[in-house]
C-alpha cells in the first residue's frame, strides 16, 4: 500500500478530486446499512410533502464520500484522527438512470508538528456546495 508521507506534503498540495455517483439503489443500501430508514431518503412523494424538492441523499452518506477522497490519499483509512462538517445543502437524487453526483475536492491547508495535516475539503452537488466547513486531521506517515 503506497501512503503519502509527512515530508512528502506541503501546505497548498491538492487532493485529487474525485466524483461519487448517487442512485437511489445506493440509498437503499445506505438505508439497510445505516438503520436510518427515514422516507425522505426513499419515497418522493414524501420527500415532497415536507419540502424538499426530491428524494435526497444521506447527510453521512455525503460525508462518508467526502471521507473516503482523504483515506484513499493517504492510502490508510486508519489515518483520520478528527473529521468535521456542517451541511449546507442536500444532495438530491432524482428517480433516473443519472441520479446524482457528488463531486469531492481537498487542499492541505495545515502541515503540523505533529506528523499530522489538516485538509479542507469542498463537496459540490447540482451545482450546490452541500458540505461547509469539512476539514479532516489526518496522520500521514513519517
Amino acid at each position: 500500500m503506497n501512503r503519502i508521507k509527512h515530508a512528502d506534503v506541503e501546505v497548498g498540495t491538492q487532493i485529487p478530486e474525485r466524483t461519487f455517483p448517487v442512485r437511489r439503489l445506493d440509498l437503499v443500501r445506505y438505508a439497510g446499512a445505516s438503520g436510518d430508514f427515514n422516507p425522505i431518503h426513499w419515497n418522493e412523494r414524501f420527500a415532497k410533502s415536507v419540502g424538499l424538492p426530491d428524494v435526497i441523499a444521506h447527510g453521512m452518506f455525503t460525508m462518508a464520500e467526502a471521507g473516503r477522497v482523504v483515506t484513499d490519499w493517504t492510502g490508510d483509512p486508519g489515518s483520520v484522527v478528527d473529521y468535521s462538517v456542517r451541511f449546507s445543502a442536500p444532495v438530491v437524487v432524482p428517480d433516473d438512470d443519472q441520479g446524482a453526483e457528488i463531486t469531492v475536492s481537498g487542499k492541505v491547508k495545515a502541515k503540523n508538528d505533529d506528523g499530522t495535516v489538516t485538509v479542507l475539503l469542498t463537496a459540490r452537488s447540482g451545482g450546490a456546495k452541500v458540505l461547509a466547513k469539512a476539514s479532516a486531521v489526518v496522520r500521514l506517515a513519517p
